[in-house]
């Protein structure tokens, strides 16, 4: 199955399919970040492959602190208690998991988005359950996913400022930055 999933994609889209790899058993593939409603799209549609059902989208900060000038900031920023976007191309992911109960099989989809514009495709027109994972995404790593019906945050206010899981947001958060409940 792992074959023909891969030999389907390359056939449909060609360089869009940045790479597979097949890793303890588990099939995960890099999609170019233009091509991400095309490939889910054809993945669902496809009925010899029928990947139908998505069961989750996160997202996932690929910030590297072995880089002397990220971990500069980094320190600059837990020090200053002022979270900064630290810019570097492609830092965050977003991983799509589907499942074809058909095939019982399973695929991991995964598209790079820049760090300093994290914006990536909603894929809320072909999977209906991608739209509270992509507001979560959003919440949380401020990724942008562009023709959302209905981005706002689900766990931080609408006026908190930052994205809480990034890497460059100070462990101890940021003194006077969310009212507090009172004792």
């Amino acid at each position: 199955m792992k074959e023909k999933i891969e030999e389907k994609l390359r056939a449909a889209f060609g360089d869009g399919i940045v790479s597979v790899v097949d890793f303890k058993g588990e099939l995960a593939v890099e999609v170019k970040r233009d091509r991400i409603v095309e490939v889910c799209k054809f993945l669902k549609e496809d009925p010899e492959l029928d990947f139908s059902y998505l069961s989750d989208v996160c997202g996932a900060d690929m910030m590297n602190f072995e880089d002397a000038s990220s971990r500069k900031a980094y320190l600059a920023i837990e020090h200053e208690h002022r979270p900064e976007q630290v810019p570097i191309e492609e830092r965050f992911l977003v991983v799509y998991q589907l499942t074809s109960f058909k095939n019982k099989a399973k695929l991991r989809l995964k598209v790079k988005v820049d760090g300093d514009n994290p914006v990536c495709p909603s894929v809320t027109s072909v999977h209906k359950a991608a739209d509270w994972y992509e507001r979560e995404s959003y919440d949380m790593y401020g990724i942008t996913f562009e023709g959302h019906p209905d981005l706002r945050r689900i766990y931080m206010p609408e006026e908190f400022e930052y994205s809480p899981l990034r890497k460059d947001f100070p462990l101890m958060g940021i003194p006077g930055s969310i009212p507090l409940p009172r004792k």
